[in-house]
């Protein structure tokens, strides 16, 4: 052979390897099938679509087959022939005489469940192929996009083939007495002491108003004053989320990572955070502390993420990146939402919040883990008779009553008048003023600013009542 001969034949080769993934064979198979057993459609049909045809001749036909049995008419080789000839497609499906060699070219339709599968797969394969070029065209011309915009479109776009792929093999249709043994399955479940699929936020009360713990998909807001405790309240939860076990993700847009850690350290060991800010004034008791304490989060799967003023785009992007790496993700925690940028910083800006809410619980049910969003309170509650904070008090609001499957508000009337008596130094008043699946309500927790930990409140300690809220209009 010579060296032009060889330069063709490399070539063919090369072109032969960018064919998209195909399979004649399976896609006739399936046709065939189908011409000869209409039943066979319903084997079918939850997994194909005309699009998942390579050859446009193909689509053609499986496209007329469905109308046809959907409108409850035969579909055989002449009944299909006279629907491509009305619509004027029939010289574009080949003819009679190729709906003919369909009807002839398999036995039985007995395995078409798996040329359908087949075909399907050839599907996927392809849209993997036009979603690469598309990133890799999208890299090459950005057109004004960021990166992480980009980068988030991609993921998107690749999450769809998947969730498509996942979605078209499953039967969405559950019968009653198929979910009603289900349900008696986790009944006994429990009965027999197993463990419901929640995730219990370590704090007794709110455990018992949430029906025992945070779920996954759910999102959930925290809101209260500054400097009330919102990020110890987020760290007590999402502390001991892993220390059960499960893996938890910060987004801290406010504070340092280093600072972060250390009020956790503070919150697990029990040790003064200002000694830890001076370690000269610990004693050899503490450093025990710190040590055993150091050991325990040396186990937990807590990371945290202290860039500032990401979009939500940025956010689910190192989401999803965490969760890779984790393998699954207990718990997500902004702090806070008002840090949170627009994808388009020119928006208003209850727009901007309005989208990362909406992302934020998107977000939650895309990963199958709970997401916590701190919230700031409207400076103006403070001029209101009744110091509990409102939904309507949260700032930039927007959409985040909406979104929220929770909405967690809290006050410390010490915080607010130092002039209080000493037994309303830890106390924290929480209401629950949204909870999707239960009844909102009040609780009581205990704060121990020094440790930037939160508890439940103490069963022998007395809760300060005499200026505790009962109703809208009395004061603390």
């Amino acid at each position: 052979m010579n060296a032009r001969a060889e330069f063709a034949s490399s070539e063919h080769d090369i072109a032969a390897l960018r064919v998209p993934p195909h399979s004649i064979e399976a896609e006739s198979s399936v046709l065939g099938a189908l011409l000869l057993n209409n039943a066979a459609w319903d084997r079918v049909s939850d997994i194909l679509l005309e699009t998942d045809f390579y050859r446009h001749e193909h689509r053609l036909i499986f496209a007329a087959i469905g109308i046809l049995l959907n409108s409850n008419k035969g579909a055989d080789v002449v009944t299909v022939f006279g629907y491509l000839q009305n619509q004027g497609t029939v010289d574009d499906a080949d003819g009679l005489v190729y709906l003919n060699d369909l009807a002839q070219y398999v036995p039985s339709a007995a395995n078409i469940r798996r040329y359908a599968e087949i075909v399907r797969e050839r599907s996927v394969m392809r849209k993997l192929i036009t979603t690469s070029d598309e990133i890799a065209s999208a890299a090459f011309n950005p057109q004004g996009a960021t990166v992480e915009q980009m980068l988030d479109k991609a993921q998107g776009q690749l999450l769809a083939i998947s969730e498509s792929r996942r979605a078209g093999s499953l039967d969405e249709w559950t019968a009653m007495d198929d979910g009603v043994v289900k349900v008696m399955d986790r009944i006994q479940h429990l009965m027999d002491g197993g463990q419901d699929e929640v995730i219990a936020t370590g704090l007794e009360e709110l455990d018992i108003r949430l029906d025992g713990g945070m779920r996954p998909g759910d999102f959930i807001v925290i809101g209260a004053r500054s400097g009330h405790g919102k990020s110890a309240l987020s760290k007590t939860i999402g502390s001991n989320v892993a220390k059960a076990g499960h893996a938890v993700g910060e987004f801290s847009m406010e504070m340092a990572e280093a600072k972060q850690r250390k009020r956790i350290l503070s919150g697990i060991s029990g040790v003064h955070l200002s000694k830890l800010n001076h370690p000269e004034r610990l004693n050899d008791f503490e450093w025990t502390r710190i040590s055993n304490a150091t050991d325990a989060m040396r186990k937990m799967h807590y990371d945290i993420n202290d860039q500032g003023g990401m979009t939500i785009d940025q956010i689910r992007a190192r989401a999803r990146s965490l969760h890779r790496k984790r393998g699954k993700l207990g718990l997500i925690i902004v702090d806070h939402l008002q840090l949170l940028k627009g994808s388009d910083p020119k928006a208003p800006r209850t727009y901007q919040l309005a989208e990362g809410s909406r992302g934020l619980k998107s977000l939650a049910k895309e990963l199958g883990c709970a997401v916590i969003g701190l919230a700031q309170i409207n400076r103006t509650v403070d001029k209101e008779v009744d110091p509990m904070p409102r939904v309507s008090d949260l700032s930039d609001s927007g959409s985040i009553e909406q979104d929220a499957d929770v909405i967690v508000l809290f006050d410390r009337p010490f915080r607010r008048k130092p002039d209080l008596g000493p037994e309303w130094k830890n106390y924290t008043r929480a209401h629950m003023a949204k909870v999707r699946d239960g009844e909102p309500g009040y609780l009581n927790l205990f704060f121990e600013g020094e440790y930037t930990r939160f508890s439940s409140w103490p069963a022998t300690l007395e809760v300060p009542t005499k200026l505790v809220r009962s109703a809208r209009g009395r004061e603390l």
